[in-house]
């Protein structure tokens, strides 16, 4: 698995501008069965994660992991698991214990789609009631096109995840299956520190991540 950061407003299929690799540990053989799973509940496991503060992220083969950085305040907005078919963004935030945030913050997701010109419809998923998108984008050469996405909220121990797929694994949910394994895989930290309901846990680049120059061309 490759790691590499980019801006907050570049498109996601996009691979251009300056990046951070990381050497990976290498992906265990089996399948998560269940998850995304709080930090608590997977202990000293033996599975090596990238650790990204709020998320740990299991390596995959094939898959880009990539910081989206806000460029004005260098603060890392999300984190975006690219493959050749599609990507994954996932975000975490903080919620209240017991609650379900998700059912709360869906129709407001909607809204914003609708307000954008986009639209969004619920559909009952893999992790229950998610939001099918369609938002008409503009590309780097300035041509429009329609971006498909697929929106799952999932609601934790004082945390909600956000996952956002993008691609293939948005347009056929049904032929996902080994994007919702990496779902599936995901571990989030809380942290004990209090929060506002609704705020995104933060995250933070690794240590040993170094800059790479883009590829010439």
């Amino acid at each position: 698995m490759k790691f590499r950061r980019k801006a907050a407003d570049e498109p996601v299929p996009e691979d251009e501008g300056s990046s951070e690799l990381l050497d990976a540990p290498a992906v265990p053989d089996e399948a998560p069965t269940a998850g995304p799973y709080d930090v608590a509940d997977v202990g000293d496991d033996g599975v090596e994660r990238v650790d990204l503060g709020s998320l740990l992220i299991t390596p995959e083969a094939g898959r880009e992991l990539r910081l989206q950085v806000d460029e004005n305040t260098q603060s890392v907005q999300s984190v975006v698991l690219a493959g050749s078919d599609g990507a994954l963004e996932l975000r975490a935030f903080s919620a209240p214990r017991g609650g379900d945030l998700w059912s709360e913050v869906r129709p407001q997701v909607a809204a914003d789609m609708a307000r954008r010109g986009g639209t969004a419809t619920e559909r009952e998923g893999a992790f229950g009631t998610e939001l099918v998108c369609q938002l008409t984008v503009q590309s780097p050469d300035g041509k429009t096109a329609t971006q498909p996405s697929r929106i799952v909220g999932i609601n934790g121990a004082r945390w909600m995840l956000r996952a956002t797929f993008l691609g293939r694994p948005a347009l056929d949910p049904e032929g996902a299956e080994g994007w919702d394994d990496t779902l599936r895989s995901v571990v989030v930290r809380r942290g004990e520190h209090a929060m506002p309901v609704g705020d995104p846990l933060p995250l933070v680049l690794p240590a040993n991540a170094r800059r790479q120059a883009p590829p010439a061309g």
